[in-house]
């Protein structure tokens, strides 16, 4: 997952609005967001190489994002898959805070990561680079491969089509498009992450098409006031055109 902008209690009517992008290489197999068998109250897309996932919700009322942080010298040859963490957020009883700061104890045996847990009263996020646990106020933030609300190209110019398309809501047709934008920074504004300037340049982007690699998957969340939340999920092919759908309504017990 590389671009996630969350609106936390920043509307009247839905206290959880998610938009975000799954960027990953295109050789690397997944299958969309579905009810697990073998954890019946998460919903999320997997992983089918590490058996994780990047993103998901809980019939609980848990949210649990990933992000890794590019960093070419923070690689670490070996380290357990990432995507493990986000399962146990949402499989976990514990409250966001806890969550967090038990996750914070393990993560310098991972390749660095941004981990964004709600467990439906609180939001908080660990970026294992800083070592940081901190819970959220209510508002708009924006994620990417570096620590929150970096100001990026993509991520300032996702935060400001976010926030206007809050109030285009129960239309979400907004928030797509945001996620759609595949308008590369100006070189002057590309980031200096360690990777070349080509890669810099495709990575700029909110939706990503590069050479064996590219936006995977987009999906919106939407929880409103009832607790009644909408997943809805798009997959693209290789050259980042549409390939499938799915959408997902359920209840959950959290309450707000």
């Amino acid at each position: 997952m590389c671009l996630i902008v969350i609106g936390w209690r920043a509307h009247p009517d839905y206290p959880l609005v998610v938009a975000a992008n799954r960027d990953e290489f295109l050789a690397r197999p997944a299958v969309p967001a579905h009810w697990w068998t073998d954890a019946p109250d998460l919903l999320a897309g997997r992983d089918l190489e590490a058996g994780g996932t990047w993103m998901g919700v809980s019939r609980g009322g848990r949210f649990a994002a990933l992000t890794n942080y590019r960093d070419p010298t923070l690689h670490r040859q070996g380290a357990p898959s990432r995507g493990t963490l986000v399962r146990e957020c949402l499989t976990g009883s514990d409250d966001a805070a806890a969550r967090l700061e038990s996750v914070a104890g393990l993560s310098a045996q991972y390749a660095a990561f941004n981990l964004l847990v709600s467990d439906g009263r609180e939001l908080g996020i660990h970026e294992s680079t800083t070592g940081s646990v901190r819970l959220l106020a209510p508002g708009v933030y924006g994620l990417s491969n570096h620590v929150l609300d970096t100001p990026w190209p993509k991520v300032k110019r996702a935060r400001e089509r976010f926030t206007a398309a809050l109030g285009h809501l129960p239309d979400a047709s907004p928030l797509l498009e945001l996620l759609r934008d595949d308008e590369a920074a100006p070189d002057h504004h590309l980031p200096e992450t360690g990777v070349s300037e080509d890669w810099e340049r495709w990575l700029s982007p909110a939706f990503i098409r590069a050479p064996g690699y590219g936006t995977r998957c987009s999906t919106l969340i939407l929880e409103d006031r009832a607790g009644v939340v909408t997943f809805h999920e798009w997959t693209w092919t290789e050259a980042g055109e549409f390939a499938s759908e799915v959408t997902h309504r359920f209840t959950t017990s959290a309450s707000h």
